[in-house]
């Protein structure tokens, strides 16, 4: 029976497109220069049918679909769908190894994978050891889910989507070597766009650019979802390319864009950026890793007229948690904010006790906007919602004003170029080398990747880091191989025996 109250991510879509059905919603350009476009109205109705297809090709109520794609309108329509038929959407990093693919498809248990042509043989490479019974490609084929969706007759689904069912599970690193999903429900998301919509100032008249990867959950949930429930018009690109987003900002006249610190350090410094008209550019927007001080100061040196708004949370709360705005930059250029709409933050101690402003602790949240748990995880899920509270992970420090200051990770996760890596997974992977005696992995500043991986190792035996390297790559993506390695007589600890990381991150920060 269908519920008059409820609220769907789906029914984001379809609201806008009953308001404004003729506006345009998106425009894609594909790496090739293509592009498609979509009013309100087409695309609700590529949604709907693309609902349909996936429900014809056996899907039910609650099955994980798989997403394996760079960036395309056929992605977003395939997140679109799964919500409005009532499915759970699973994106995974198009970067992974074949061992890590497999194993978030195996974890999730996804019967169905939708999955890019150019990045088909990889997935077939590990197929048979999953539990995915169907490929349906999401482009560039005729029977691609986006062909599938075009046009034709727009099908009436049988099927109930209530808000507290699960849309998406998103995937995070811990200080385990194994990902966790975050269970997200339509609920959840449906209070974090509010609070995008709030906090970060978006309009129905706002041009947003969108190039960050949509499988990670800062771009699809912060940003492309909510404009899109708002009406605003919308440009997504296939890859973030410096060279093409200058020439895009000021040939379409874009008024709001966000991307991780490295691709604003690489628009500070290409030779395009003092020289292309930007003013139309109006909101700036800078998360998932820390802004270099003097990178976010360049920027608004050269456009001074440009609003800032540093946003901080992730993916266990949809991933928002707290913003500083423009207004707020000039008095705490490096704090994260403070609370968004429907987030309530704690500092606490490891008792579990409220510290005073300006103490160190660590945050936790209160909010309609956190996963339900991790999936088939019970004792992650139980450690981190203990108390009350989500326990976040992360060392911060608030001030008296309330705004919050981000310390350090108290989970070992290294934040390389906006994409989380847990170092206790390159640590188990250099310690299958059989040279390495102890190794610790730790983050290090970099100018382009704001953090960039090292492993500090203790050698029981005569070996190269050339060799180590190439030892890593053989089981870890690329962007989780260290950049470099360090070779010591020992690794500092305290007088309980604890490794002490943090004086490994002095010693070795350049």
């Amino acid at each position: 029976m269908l519920d008059l109250r409820a609220s769907t991510v789906a029914d984001v879509l379809r609201r806008s497109a009953a308001r404004v059905p003729d506006r345009e919603a998106l425009r894609f350009v594909d790496s090739a220069g293509g592009e498609r476009v979509w009013t309100y109205a087409e695309l609700d109705a590529a949604v709907t049918r693309a609902a349909g297809a996936l429900l014809a090709a056996g899907a039910r109520r609650g099955d994980r679909i798989a997403a394996y794609g760079r960036n395309s309108d056929a992605y977003l329509i395939g997140f679109l769908a799964c919500a409005r038929a009532g499915l759970v959407h699973v994106p995974i990093n198009y970067n992974l190894t074949s061992g890590e693919l497999a194993y978030l498809l195996e974890q999730s248990g996804s019967c169905i994978a939708l999955v890019d042509p150019a990045l088909a043989d990889k997935l077939a490479e590990v197929r048979s050891s999953t539990s995915v019974e169907c490929v349906i490609p999401l482009r560039d084929s005729a029977d691609s889910l986006l062909a599938q969706c075009v046009d034709g007759p727009v099908p009436e689904l049988d099927v109930a989507v209530a808000d507290d069912d699960l849309v998406q599970l998103l995937y995070t690193s811990g200080t385990t070597s194994q990902p966790k999903g975050a269970m997200m429900t339509h609920r959840a998301l449906l209070h974090e766009y509010v609070s995008c919509v709030v906090a970060l100032d978006l309009t129905e008249d706002d041009r947003p650019l969108h190039v960050m990867p949509l499988y990670h959950s800062a771009q699809l949930h912060v940003f492309l979802v909510p404009n899109l429930m708002i009406g605003a018009t919308n440009r997504l690109v296939e890859v973030p390319d410096p060279t093409d987003v200058l020439r895009r900002i000021e040939g379409e006249r874009i008024s709001s864009f966000f991307a991780a610190p490295t691709v604003w350090v690489a628009l500070a410094n290409h030779a395009d950026f003092a020289t292309r008209d930007l003013k139309t550019l109006r909101k700036a927007y800078y998360g998932a890793s820390i802004m270099p001080g003097p990178v976010l100061r360049r920027l608004r040196e050269h456009l001074p007229e440009l609003g800032f708004y540093n946003c901080f949370g992730q993916s266990e709360i949809a991933p928002l948690a707290t913003v500083l705005r423009p207004e707020e930059h000039d008095e705490r250029p490096d704090s994260a904010g403070r609370p968004v709409l429907f987030v309530e933050a704690l500092v606490v101690d490891e008792q579990g006790a409220e510290v005073e402003p300006g103490e160190l602790g660590e945050i936790v949240y209160r909010s309609p906007q956190l996963c339900t748990g991790y999936w088939n995880k019970p004792e992650e899920t139980a450690e981190a919602f203990r108390c009350g509270w989500f326990h976040s992970g992360d060392l911060v420090r608030r001030d008296a004003a309330g705004y919050y200051f981000v310390v350090d990770r108290i989970k070992d996760v290294i934040n390389t170029g906006g994409v989380l890596v847990a170092s206790r997974e390159v640590e188990d992977a250099l310690y299958t080398h059989p040279a390495v005696a102890e190794v610790a992995v730790i983050a290090v500043p970099d100018p382009k990747w704001i953090e960039r991986i090292a492993a500090v190792v203790v050698a029981k035996s005569e070996v190269t880091e050339a060799a180590l390297l190439e030892h890593a790559r053989q089981s870890l993506a690329g962007f989780k191989v260290p950049k470099e390695i360090r070779f010591v007589d020992d690794l500092p600890r305290n007088s309980a025996g604890k490794l002490l990381k943090r004086v490994l991150r002095t010693e070795f920060t350049d």
